[in-house]
């Protein structure tokens, strides 16, 4: 059996940031906490969001590190409780909104954060009582803005997903003007990072045709506009459509995703400076072509519709063509230049096993196949 949720309420424009009272009053938000970082502060987009909250004064927790953690989400937490806060407006990246529906769960549920998550068996503990979530996006990544998932690394180390309808945002504002002048490098690892969401999840096998569809628009979109971005950050038609395409695929990641992600999640734990975008970046070559031989990817022709929406020869160039792209974007080499040693792999296979997104790669990852896929991404 299928199911297939679509979705939540996006406001997608030049500007649309300037709804942000709109869309508190419309949730009863009277309170909320802006969720962000120190990035997005200094580049003046967090000033830009309070210009539009005209009904009261916003609480701002502004520690959100490069990767979410439970720590800071009890920070962020209390900070939520001590101001009398009903609501949370994330602002930032992945990172960001992340943290934001960590907080919307902590300050309505009981226990630690790792109760709640999937391998936990979670899901089914985090209920309607979530606190509502406005999701910001700053960067053209994660999609977390329309995504029903968060990725926290937890007291113990592990990076670890939740994931309900219920961690959904109540409204998404996706402002391509927010990520104009976005430096070319986070430009390049964020969009490989929405890329990435497209392409590994329209080869997962679930059965999903919308899913399917509107990664493969998403992987056109992305594809064709990356570069663009990246030269030229101003450019606003390259914007809008990275941002599209980090939008669309988050909105077809409900379907599952696979060996990228589970690679990345774990690396992602056992060290947190590394970026999630990039290191799914560099894992994406080698996971398409271990999944290429997978019944499904064969029977459906996924490969050749992948490469039909990115423009090139045929199947066998796709794996290539993200290599290019890698390094015409001026991302790392590979993960030993990310300063990934061998001695890791048995940690970071561990974790790859446990985690959430392994069971719906296509092709059934053993623990030596994740090692093969370590050895090939180095």
């Amino acid at each position: 059996m299928a199911i297939i949720t679509y979705l939540t309420q996006i406001q997608f424009d030049f500007g649309a940031v300037s709804l942000v009272q709109q869309e508190c009053n419309r949730l009863g938000i009277t309170k909320p906490l802006i969720v962000t970082d120190a990035g997005v502060k200094a580049a003046g987009l967090l000033d830009r969001v309070r210009t539009h909250l005209t009904q009261g004064e916003a609480a701002v927790f502004e520690e959100t590190p490069s990767n979410p953690t439970e720590k800071a989400v009890r920070a962020a937490t209390d900070l939520y409780r001590a101001k009398g806060c009903n609501g949370v407006i994330a602002v930032g990246g992945g990172s960001a909104i992340d943290l934001g529906k960590g907080v919307a769960l902590s300050a309505t549920h009981p226990g630690p954060l790792r109760t709640y998550a999937a391998i936990e068996g979670g899901a089914a503990r985090i209920t309607a009582a979530v606190a509502p979530v406005i999701a910001i996006p700053t960067t053209a990544g994660t999609g977390s803005e329309v995504g029903r998932g968060a990725l926290l690394i937890m007291d113990d180390g592990r990076k670890l997903g939740l994931l309900s309808p219920n961690l959904l945002p109540k409204s998404a504002i996706c402002d391509p003007e927010l990520t104009l002048g976005l430096p070319p490098l986070l430009t390049a690892a964020t969009g490989m990072d929405a890329i990435a969401h497209c392409m590994e999840t329209f080869m997962s096998a679930a059965f999903n045709p919308p899913a399917d569809g509107i990664a493969l628009d998403g992987l056109w979109r992305g594809w064709a506009h990356i570069a663009r971005a990246t030269a030229s950050p101003g450019d606003r038609e390259a914007r809008l459509n990275m941002m599209s395409a980090a939008m669309q695929g988050a909105m077809a990641f409900q379907k599952g995703l696979g060996c990228v992600h589970s690679l990345s999640h774990s690396l992602g734990g056992v060290n947190p400076r590394l970026h999630h975008g990039t290191l799914n970046a560099v894992f994406l070559p080698a996971v398409i072509e271990f999944n290429q031989s997978a019944p499904s990817m064969q029977r459906d022709q996924r490969l050749a519709r992948m490469a039909q929406a990115m423009s090139l020869d045929g199947p066998q160039a796709v794996a290539p063509a993200v290599r290019q792209m890698n390094r015409h974007l001026g991302l790392p080499s590979g993960l030993r230049a990310l300063g990934v040693t061998e001695a890791m792999f048995p940690e970071i296979i561990a974790g790859a096993m446990r985690d959430h997104c392994h069971r719906t790669n296509p092709r059934e990852a053993t623990a030596e196949d994740y090692a093969g896929l370590l050895a090939a991404s180095m």
